[in-house]
């Protein structure tokens, strides 16, 4: 059966109240799931670079471990060498055996440098790792916090939610596509997510310019579906918005 403008306006404006319950339910949550998420984040990257700093530790623990069997093996040589400089039967091979313990005792100097120098890394590492540990325990703790707020607001709304979008559901099957999608279309273009809005003062209750008087008896007839000027709002006469929430 065909609707009248009546009808659907009044399907309209139930819907928009529907809408806008949900949206005070999502408001009481506020930025709390934004920031549950973002709390989220931090703490797997606190994670992600802990673990990072972690293997870099480990690698440069390796390399001292590496330069020091290195100082060993040139020490054996060492004493090696200088056991076959007393076993020398001419100049060339004194010279060639001095040449070979200088070259240990220059890879002795050069891994004790490494050393040192791993040894600095690790305290520097050391330091950023204890304070992104730190980091991630108060991180954690924020997070804890912020979700245990999240679940207590979840847990005393979503019923009512669910409710109402069950509800919303219902009322948009009394809607024709063509006028469902304009609503929607406006609704998501609106902050505050009126697309259906009645007359206030003799203004538009979503953008608040002033209706002309001839155009609010238009509105209050209820023969045509009427915008606003200014924002495109879908407009209703007051009287009608009271039979709709009384209903």
């Amino acid at each position: 059966m065909e609707q009248t403008v009546e009808q659907k306006l009044k399907a309209l404006y139930e819907l928009q109240t529907i809408h806008s319950k949900i949206d005070k339910i999502r408001q009481v949550r506020g930025e709390l799931p934004m920031e549950v998420a973002d709390l989220e984040d931090d703490v797997a990257g606190l994670e992600t670079r802990i673990q990072k700093i972690k293997y870099e530790l480990d690698d440069l623990e390796d390399e001292i471990v590496t330069r020091k069997n290195v100082i060993r093996d040139a020490q054996a040589n060492i004493k090696k060498y200088e056991t076959q400089l007393n076993e020398v039967k001419n100049n060339r091979e004194y010279d060639a055996i001095t040449k070979e313990v200088e070259i240990q005792g220059l890879d002795i100097q050069v891994s004790e440098k490494k050393i040192r120098e791993f040894g600095f890394e690790i305290t520097s590492k050391n330091q950023v790792y204890e304070k992104a540990l730190a980091d991630l325990e108060e991180r954690r703790k924020d997070l804890d916090v912020k979700k245990e707020e999240l679940g207590t607001i979840t847990a005393e709304t979503q019923k009512e939610e669910e409710d109402l979008l069950n509800e919303a559901e219902k009322a948009q099957a009394n809607i024709e596509d063509r006028l469902l999608f304009a609503y929607t279309r406006l609704r998501n273009n609106a902050k505050n997510g009126l697309a259906v809005v009645t007359i206030r003062r003799d203004s538009c209750s979503g953008c608040f310019n002033q209706i002309p008087p001839q155009r609010q008896s238009d509105i209050r007839q209820r023969k045509k579906i009427i915008v606003c000027e200014h924002c495109g709002r879908i407009l209703v006469d007051e009287q009608m918005a009271m039979e709709v929430e009384e209903a």
